[in-house]
């Protein structure tokens, strides 16, 4: 008789593991399948045992409906799947309100309410939904205000995800701490976030931590960490990396000098089209270093970053424009290019710029507009741009004559090394 028993009983429990698997294979085999992007599939998986009341395929039928993924995008249709998830205390139906509700759907027929968004986001955060917790600790450090309950509380919730190994909640804490956003500045703290993340291959924080060896501040310097970091980033392609490896190579830190692998590093990120790396690389064709020098590959160099907007290149090309280097001399040109430096606050542009306007040369002489760009650049700390206000002090030229102004000015170039701004004060006996 008891083995009669024990023998129904092992039927029953074959039986019911055959039915939950059974049960659970659909949504396995739909989550592939979106995963893939094979939405028909997903939804003619999903679909029924959305309707038999299953909580995660509710979940990711409402989900389709918000993102329109395989289906005609309804956000009522959503919420409603949504709900019901949410009924059974689904904490991923309870994020994706969350996310309804936050920046991540609306302007989309979808009325933003943070209040609703951390609500939602709560629930799941305490249900230990890593996701949550760290959708909620973005929305409530980027709402509140700095020091506030709500930043604390935000806080709080980020450090609670990336404790859960949620990659973006390290991500940001690392951030938070390296650039001291809304938390002291602690390249430590910052160093034990990336950590996690660069062991994993994350190449973003191989190359911060990177950073971190190379300015010693929190840590101990190390230029030979720092450049095992930065080549484990750059071989991933990282553009950033690429051009502190180059950096490393070009000023011998951590590794023997060396231009040609420093040109390397640099091409393969100006490559990406990196602005930063264009200009290396152009100013190395221009000096002749790693490599034959080459004023018309400067240009093209300077010309690609120039082209983005960069200030830099503009500034840049338009000396070689002014010098008639690698291009035509041409001086309208190069005022074209210093302006269009000069208005984005770019300091070498404004006082080149001044220049131009000071000797007529591509522009109507004009000492007023020569006084005004110095100014910009001398007020932003530019010693040249100092040098060259002070000399218009002296001479009266734009200014009202003032050799006391002329000797503070040339005083503060001086003390930067300035070796005009020294001639300068000699011949003012300061």
């Amino acid at each position: 008789m008891k083995h009669a028993i024990k023998s129904v009983v092992l039927a029953l429990s074959l039986i019911l593991a055959n039915v939950s698997v059974a049960y659970a294979q659909p949504s396995v085999k739909a989550q592939m399948a979106y995963n893939e992007g094979d939405y028909e599939t997903a939804l003619r998986e999903w679909r029924p045992l959305a309707k038999q009341g299953n909580a995660d395929a509710q979940r990711a039928l409402g989900e389709m409906y918000l993102s329109g993924n395989g289906v005609t995008q309804d956000y009522n249709e959503g919420v409603k799947w949504l709900r019901l998830a949410v009924e059974q205390g689904n904490a991923d139906a309870q994020r994706a309100l969350g996310d309804m509700y936050s920046f991540r759907y609306t302007g989309n027929g979808v009325q933003e309410d943070y209040d609703e968004a951390v609500k939602w986001y709560r629930l799941a955060a305490e249900q230990d939904n890593a996701v949550a917790q760290y959708n909620l600790g973005e929305l409530m450090v980027r709402i509140g205000d700095v020091g506030s309950e709500v930043y604390k509380e935000g806080l709080k919730w980020l450090q609670s995800a990336a404790m859960g190994g949620n990659a973006d909640a390290q991500n940001a804490l690392g951030t938070m701490y390296f650039e001291g956003q809304g938390v002291p500045q602690n390249y430590k703290a910052a160093l034990q976030w990336y950590r996690l993340l660069a062991v994993k291959g994350d190449k973003d924080a191989q190359n911060r931590i990177g950073e971190i060896y190379r300015k010693g501040e929190g840590i101990t310097q190390d230029y030979n960490e720092a450049v095992n970091w930065f080549r484990l980033a750059a071989e991933q392609d990282n553009a950033d990396a690429q051009i502190n490896l180059a950096d490393m190579y070009y000023d011998g830190e951590g590794v023997t000098q060396d231009y040609k692998e420093a040109m390397k590093w640099y091409r393969s990120a100006a490559e990406q089209g990196n602005v930063d790396a264009q200009n290396s690389l152009g100013t190395m064709y221009y000096d002749g270093k790693g490599v034959t020098q080459d004023y018309d590959e400067a240009v093209n160099l300077y010309r690609s970053a120039a082209d983005q907007g960069d200030a830099v290149g503009q500034t840049s090309l338009g000396l070689m424009y002014y010098d008639g280097e690698g291009v035509t001399q041409d001086y309208n040109e190069a005022v074209n290019w210093f302006r269009l430096a000069a208005e984005q606050g770019n300091v070498n542009a404004q006082n080149a710029l001044g220049t131009m306007y000071y000797d007529g040369k591509g522009v109507t002489q004009d000492y007023d507009e020569a006084v005004n760009l110095y100014r910009s650049a001398a007020d932003q700390g530019n010693s040249v741009a100092m040098c060259n206000l002070g000399q218009m002090y002296e001479k009266g030229e734009g200014v009202a004559k003032d050799n006391a102004q002329a000797v503070n000015l040339c005083r503060k170039a001086a003390e930067e090394g300035d070796e005009d701004a020294k001639a300068l004060l000699r011949r003012l006996g300061a």
